[in-house]
């Protein structure tokens, strides 16, 4: 059994009039024949699909797109799509459901979300060919992640997921995690975060692929298993000039008497997106493997992540330093509340400020 793992995608203003018209070679081009070779296709749709004005308040912009978008999705050969992630409750429960209703009118299955916490946690099953793969999709703590009475995405917690891990193993013959999740640009993952992934791993996970950086991050093989810290964007045409942000890696799992993994580089190539060739590939793929290699030493691989928060410090320090001004210290800004909650942002701000402690004084 094939199965095609692609990361963000998400209709944008340069995109969706192509989408709203279901123009699938102008948008895909030569990854079409690609997705034909496989079982099953699946994408994170990051947006939700509605023609709701029910933006909820978050730090960040809202993402939606034409619900009709739904078909030329499925029309591409995309078959499954993840929903957790930290923008399918930018408009509310209504904007969820009305996703919900737009992949099934286009025949689209989807995983990741549910009425309440507990109900998200339903690992999504596919079987092809005798073989069951289990994907469970979690994402980090930003805004659209179901409460114990209220619905959105599945939750990253440290303690419920590898026991939803150990579980899913008992009913498939692979699994395989989809980690919305580390910190946007940054492609190296913080300690908690390769921490975290290889504890899925030895919880029973087989790959576990990190989304939501908007960049290529780097990879490493442990336990048997697959690491991909960063599969950079799918489908999400320009919405920033960052150039991390206009490639990303499709990730190929064939499933057998044995898993292998494959990453096949692509770019955008406005207003759609195409597969890397010749120098470009090369490139891309050379620049991975150098990054992977950083992990091997631990000094290094830190060095990077450190460089990376050392960038980050002036806009953390005047953020957080502003959420407390004309504030109530009792109620400080919206954006220190979000980023004690958020896992990718705390471990920007315990990097930066470590105790004497952690500094060794």
């Amino acid at each position: 059994m094939r199965i095609i793992v692609c990361g963000d995608t998400v209709p944008t203003q340069i995109s969706a009039p192509y989408f709203e018209k279901g123009d699938v070679s102008i948008l895909f081009n030569d990854i079409l024949p690609l997705f034909k070779t496989a079982d099953r296709v699946i994408v994170n749709l990051e947006c939700a699909l509605t023609d709701s004005e029910g933006a909820i308040k978050k730090c960040g912009p809202n993402l939606k797109a034409a619900p009709v978008c739904a078909h030329t999705i499925r029309n591409a050969g995309v078959t499954d799509c993840s929903l957790s992630n930290n923008h399918i409750l930018d408009f509310g429960v209504e904007g969820l459901n009305d996703t919900i209703a737009a992949l099934k009118d286009a025949g689209l299955h989807y995983t990741g979300v549910g009425r309440n916490e507990i109900d998200s946690r339903k690992c999504h099953i596919i079987e092809e060919k005798g073989i069951k793969v289990a994907f469970i999709s979690v994402a980090e703590h930003e805004y659209t992640y179901a409460l114990p009475d209220r619905a959105g995405a599945w939750p990253f917690d440290p303690f419920d997921t590898m026991e939803d891990i150990s579980d899913a193993c008992s009913k498939a013959d692979y699994v395989v995690v989809l980690y919305h999740g580390g910190k946007e640009q940054c492609r190296y993952p913080s300690p908690r975060l390769r921490k975290a992934c290889r504890a899925m791993v030895r919880a029973g996970a087989n790959v576990v692929l990190c989304q939501h950086s908007h960049c290529i991050g780097c990879m490493e093989e442990y336990n048997g298993a697959y690491i991909l810290y960063g599969q950079g964007n799918f489908h999400f045409i320009k919405y920033l000039e960052n150039p991390l942000w206009h490639e990303g890696l499709i990730v190929q799992l064939d499933f057998g008497s044995k898993l292998e993994f494959k990453v096949i580089p692509h770019i955008v190539k406005e207003p759609g997106i195409t597969l890397a060739k010749g120098e470009e590939e090369q490139r891309i793929l050379a620049e991975l493997d150098e990054r992977s290699k950083k992990l091997l030493d631990e000094t290094e691989w830190l060095n990077c992540w450190r460089d990376f928060c050392k960038e980050s410090a002036k806009y953390y320090t005047n953020t957080v330093g502003k959420s407390f001004i004309d504030h109530d210290p009792a109620a400080p800004g919206e954006h220190f509340c979000h980023y004690l909650d958020c896992e990718a942002h705390t471990d920007v701000l315990k990097e930066l400020y470590k105790t004497w402690h952690q500094r060794g004084e």
